[in-house]
C-alpha cells in the first residue's frame, strides 16, 4: 500500500494521536480539548462537479471500477457550518442534527451517520462529540446537480480543518486536501473530485500522476480554453430519480458489457489527457457526449433495465446536435444519472449559445428552469 501524506487520528484514553494513514508513523498531537459548554465551528464552501469520463460501478468500500474526470464548477455549492462540542460519555452512536436552510432535516441524518461509521477507524474522536450541520445549497436539492459531491466534501473539509485545528504538527494545504478528499469519497465517490480547482481524477490511471482509487487528484496543465469552459444545467425533472445512483452502480455487477465498459472509460480517460493539454473543443465535445450516452446504455441494459430520461432530454439533445450541425456552434452536452442536461460550451461561444438556450432549450426545461455555471475554482473555507 502506497505512503501517503494524508492523516490518521488515533485514541488513547480520549486522547488523539495522528497518523499517517498507511505508514503508521505516528506524530505527536495534543488532545482535542474542548471544554465542556464550549463549541469548536467551522464553515466551508465545496462546489458539484460534473463528469466528462464517468465511473460507474464500484469494488470494495468505495473504490471506483473505473477511473473518471470532472470539471468542478463554480455557482452550484454546497456551504456547510459544522459545530462541535464534547459529549459528556463515548457514544457508539453518534450525535448528529442537520439543518438545511435552517430547517431541521432529521431525514439526512442516517446518512451522515453511515459516513461516520465509514471513516470512524480514521477519526475515532466521532464518538465523543456532537455535531450539528447547517448547510445550505445555492440549486434546488435534488435537482439533479451531485448535491452529494458537494455536500459531502464540505462536510469532510470541516472535519479535516477541525483536527488540523487541534494537530501539533499542521497539515500542508496539500495535506488537507488529500485527507478530505480520502473522507469525502467514503461518503460519496464523486465528492472526491469537488475539492479541487478546475478539473479532478479519481481513480488510477498511468496518464494521470499520483491519481489514486483512494481519493481525487487535481490535473495540472489544463488547456486555457478549458479553464473558462461554461456549463448550463437544463432543469428538465425535479425531485429524486426513480432508480439512485447507489442502486445503479450495484447492478454493474455482473452486467453484461461491465468489462468492455471499463476498458473503455481507461482508454478514454488517456484520450482525455491529450485533449486536456492542447484544448481541442471539438474533441472534448465528441468524448463527453459519447461518455453520457454510454452511461445511460449500462442502465438501459441492466438487469433489471431502467431509464432515466425524460422526453424532453431526448427532445435537448436532438436540438444541441441540430444546432452544430446546421450553424458549427461549439456547443455539446453531458448527462449524469438522471434526466437533467448539462449544456457544454466555450466562452467565446457564450452568446450564441445562451441565444439558443432560451430560444430552444429553455421551454423543455420544468418551469423553463436552467442555471448557467463554469468552471471553478474548488473548496473554500468560508470561516
Amino acid at each position: 500500500m502506497q505512503n501517503i501524506d494524508t492523516y490518521c487520528l488515533c485514541r488513547e484514553k480520549r486522547k488523539h494521536y495522528i497518523y499517517y494513514l498507511y505508514s503508521g508513523k505516528k506524530n505527536s498531537m495534543k488532545p482535542i480539548t474542548i471544554s465542556q459548554g464550549h463549541t469548536y465551528s467551522t464553515t466551508w464552501s465545496s462546489p458539484s462537479n460534473i463528469a466528462l469520463v464517468k465511473y460507474w460501478g464500484k469494488k470494495g468500500e468505495q473504490i471506483p471500477a473505473n477511473p473518471s474526470f470532472s470539471f468542478t464548477l463554480d455557482k452550484c455549492k454546497t456551504t456547510t457550518t459544522l459545530d462541535i462540542s464534547p459529549m459528556d460519555t463515548c457514544e457508539e452512536e453518534y450525535s448528529v442534527k442537520v439543518y438545511l436552510n435552517d430547517t431541521c432535516e432529521p431525514s439526512f441524518v442516517p446518512k451522515i451517520k453511515e459516513f461516520f461509521a465509514r471513516i470512524k477507524q480514521y477519526a475515532p474522536y466521532l464518538s465523543d462529540y456532537s455535531f450539528t450541520l447547517h448547510t445550505a445549497n445555492t440549486f434546488p436539492h435534488s435537482s439533479g446537480i451531485a448535491s452529494s459531491a458537494s455536500g459531502m466534501s464540505a462536510l469532510a473539509l470541516c472535519l479535516v480543518d477541525f483536527e488540523n485545528a487541534f494537530s501539533a504538527v499542521k497539515m500542508s494545504e496539500s495535506q488537507m486536501k488529500h485527507r478530505a478528499s480520502f473522507y469525502a469519497r467514503l461518503g460519496s465517490g464523486s465528492a472526491s473530485r469537488s475539492i479541487y480547482p478546475v478539473g479532478a481524477v479519481w481513480g488510477e490511471h498511468p496518464s494521470y500522476q499520483n491519481s489514486s482509487d483512494l481519493y481525487a487528484v487535481e490535473v495540472e496543465g489544463i488547456h486555457k480554453v478549458f479553464t473558462t469552459f461554461l456549463d448550463t444545467v437544463l432543469l428538465v425533472e425535479k425531485g429524486k430519480k426513480s432508480v439512485s445512483s447507489t442502486i445503479g452502480h450495484a447492478l454493474m455487477k455482473g452486467h453484461p458489457y461491465a468489462e468492455k465498459r471499463f476498458l473503455q472509460a481507461n482508454e478514454n480517460m488517456n484520450i482525455l489527457h491529450t485533449i486536456l493539454q492542447n484544448g481541442d473543443v471539438n474533441a472534448l465535445g465528441t468524448l463527453t457526449e459519447s461518455e453520457a450516452l454510454t452511461l445511460h446504455a449500462m442502465m438501459m441494459t441492466a438487469s433489471p433495465y431502467y431509464i432515466l430520461f425524460a422526453p424532453a432530454t431526448i427532445a435537448a439533445i436532438n436540438e444541441i446536435w441540430a444546432e452544430r450541425k446546421n450553424n458549427g456552434t461549439q456547443v455539446y452536452f453531458t448527462l449524469d444519472a438522471g434526466a437533467n442536461v448539462h449544456v457544454l460550451y466555450p466562452e467565446s461561444a457564450k452568446d450564441t449559445v445562451r441565444t439558443f438556450i432560451d430560444e430552444k432549450l429553455k421551454p423543455l426545461c420544468a418551469g423553463g428552469a436552467y442555471i448557467h455555471d463554469n468552471v471553478g475554482g474548488g473548496a473554500e473555507k468560508i470561516s
